[in-house]
């Protein structure tokens, strides 16, 4: 259970998508997402909401090649919207990053009606999605754990203040160091990639007491750290050893053919919606021409917004 009720989150995220908006139009946003402590089930008073934006590229951007959107908008509160490219996004899904494959499991998002059916698609094989390829998983895993380990007495400018005040480390970073040591024990035994995302009730509690109150000093977080990354390295490694690197062909059909439904739809509608513009232009410059285009919307069934 979260700190913070359902519809705090979710109004929380409807602001994420109201921003989004102004920053990339309505129809090129596949939907926002939750992403972090709110997924797992630890967040506490403190926590922030932060989002995946998923965006589609314009016909201009495919056809010279652009550099795909990647970026983090950053909100006035600090929360953080992370804006990526459905293509971008689904090439992580494939590198089974748990920091993105989470999206296709949380109970907060906010999916744009012009994509919502064809999105429901991939969260209905969410788990096989989840375990595309294990291997990679398990590999992505520990190099996310690597790199926790690592910061936990780094001076990040964000986290100085936090370092200085309990003693040089920072608790939030061994808090997801243990996190992910109990998603991989858990997904290497074989539980759903659901139960994986949610430590039981008691690793809830020890998780979030950690997060906000630290260890006893920091010789003790330094051995819970080294203690928890052997463990994860030895565990990785030796599931590595015995799977190998193999994607799944028939969630690459799956990936394959939801990002070109989607891309495809919302192509079509900047094709429509431009045909529409030169319309109107020409309907400008000769009133005559007005009841033909009227005549032809009604018979089509159409309609157009200014």
């Amino acid at each position: 259970m979260n700190f913070h009720k359902d519809n705090v989150i979710m109004r929380r995220l409807k602001e994420h998508y109201d921003e989004a908006c102004g920053l990339i139009p309505e129809d090129r946003i596949v939907g926002v997402f939750l992403q972090g402590s709110q997924n797992y089930g630890l967040d506490y008073e403190g926590s922030d909401v932060d989002s995946k934006c998923i965006v589609l590229p314009t016909l201009e951007d495919i056809c010279f090649a652009k550099k795909p959107i990647s970026t983090t908008h950053v909100r006035e509160n600090d929360e953080h919207i992370d804006l990526k490219d459905i293509r971008l996004m689904f090439q992580t899904f494939r590198k089974q990053n748990m920091n993105f494959v989470e999206i296709l499991f949380t109970e907060y998002k906010i999916i744009n009606p012009l994509y919502e059916d064809l999105w429901n698609e991939l969260i209905a094989q969410n788990e096989l999605v989840g375990r595309y390829n294990p291997h990679r998983a398990v590999t992505t895993m520990k190099g996310i754990a690597s790199e926790k380990f690592h910061a936990l007495e780094h001076r990040y400018p964000s986290r100085v203040e936090v370092i200085d005040k309990f003693g040089g480390y920072d608790p939030k970073q061994l808090h997801h160091l243990l996190r992910i040591e109990d998603f991989l024990e858990r997904y290497i035994n074989g539980e759903t990639y659901a139960e994986c995302l949610k430590p039981c009730a008691e690793g809830r509690f020890v998780l979030k007491y950690i997060k906000q109150f630290g260890v006893k000093n920091l010789e003790e977080a330094r051995r819970f750290a080294e203690e928890s990354f052997d463990r994860i390295s030895r565990m990785a490694n030796e599931y590595r050893e015995t799977h190998p690197d193999e994607g799944n062909p028939a969630v690459d059909e799956l990936l394959d053919g939801v990002q070109r439904k989607i891309m495809k739809e919302s192509i079509l509608m900047e094709l429509q919606n431009d045909v529409y513009e030169r319309i109107y232009k020409m309907l400008s410059y000769d009133k005559s021409l007005e009841y033909l285009f009227k005549e032809y919307v009604i018979r089509e069934g159409l309609e157009k917004h200014d």
